[in-house]
């Protein structure tokens, strides 16, 4: 019988989508949702188990619950604090203005969770995300590997819609990562990537835009706040992210993802940062970081975005 426990902190528009996507996975026997606003939480249990009556859906016990729930988690998502918001005189406002504010709510909410467990595979979605990560993994002695973030996934699936809107074919067919922040200097490893076996400068897909390291970066982290100052958050993408992190955890996939951790002799970086790099993703977390090999430009781009995540974790008072 499925025994498996996940519970939600934070149901605002991300954690919502997500507690709506992982109900698709049939994983989980119960499912707690924790929100500074109790009434929310009830809500958003009451509305999805509404949901649980279709014959398309699973029937978990879902409810508004209490950081005790922790105790027995297989799964924690961590969704809460403030998130940017569109703003007219800034057209791409930095996720690093919530270093201070999120720090605050994450060492609140850490200090909680780890009252009951350090245990349980913690996934983090708040943002600054690399600073939060850092932070949670390192100020309360949770088990290793058991805490990271979202990290570049979706920027990746943003790069590889756009190669392939470039090139004309499914996203899925394309192999591409991001690395480094989730955020302003995220950077594609255009060094790697393939389409079914096909470097991107073959001809036999040749596409219509340039695909110059400065375009494609320019482009990735632009369509996210295309997005936000569109309807003024963003949460379809992350949540698909986050259930792809779930399923690999709970199915013990050993599936490769690029997520937000502390680095771990990689890079030249020894547990002094956390950014996103390939992982193994499996039932223990991160089951082992894999160091890909990058080119002269790629290696400056990650120094760069070090850089800018070691600035954020000094607003956050690392």
């Amino acid at each position: 019988m499925n025994q498996n426990k996940l519970v939600i902190i934070g149901v605002g528009h991300v954690g919502s989508q997500v507690l709506t996507e992982v109900l698709h996975l049939q994983l989980f026997a119960k499912i707690a949702l924790i929100d500074s606003q109790d009434k929310v939480a009830e809500g958003e249990a009451l509305d999805h188990r509404h949901a649980a009556a279709f014959h398309s859906q699973a029937n978990p016990e879902i409810y508004a619950g209490s950081y005790e729930d922790c105790q027995d988690a297989t799964v924690i998502i961590c969704a809460a604090g403030p998130s940017i918001v569109p703003n007219t005189g800034e057209l791409m406002p930095d996720r690093s203005q919530l270093a201070m504010q999120n720090a605050t709510v994450l060492r609140e909410i850490m200090t909680r969770v780890t009252e009951y467990t350090k245990e349980a595979v913690l996934i983090l979605i708040t943002n600054p995300l690399d600073s939060m990560v850092y932070l949670a993994e390192n100020e309360f002695n949770y088990a290793k590997g058991r805490i990271f973030g979202t990290g570049t996934m979706l920027d990746s699936a943003r790069f590889r819609q756009i190669l392939a809107e470039n090139y004309q074919v499914d996203p899925k067919s394309i192999s591409g990562i991001m690395m480094g922040e989730h955020g302003l200097t995220a950077f594609p490893v255009l060094s790697r990537v393939s389409i079914e076996g096909f470097k991107a400068d073959e001809l036999a897909f040749k596409g219509s835009n340039s695909l110059s390291y400065k375009n494609i970066q320019g482009a990735v982290v632009k369509t996210a706040y295309d997005v936000l100052n569109a309807k003024g958050w963003t949460n379809a993408g992350i949540a698909q992210a986050t259930v792809a992190l779930v399923r690999a955890v709970v199915l013990n996939e050993r599936s490769i993802y690029p997520v937000s951790t502390t680095v771990t002799n990689a890079y030249g970086y020894q547990r002094d940062v956390a950014f996103s790099l390939p992982c193994i993703i499996g039932k223990n977390g991160i089951e082992e970081q894999l160091e890909l090999p990058l080119d002269k430009i790629e290696t400056e781009a990650l120094k760069h975005s070090v850089a800018a995540i070691k600035e954020t974790m000094k607003n956050c008072g690392i």
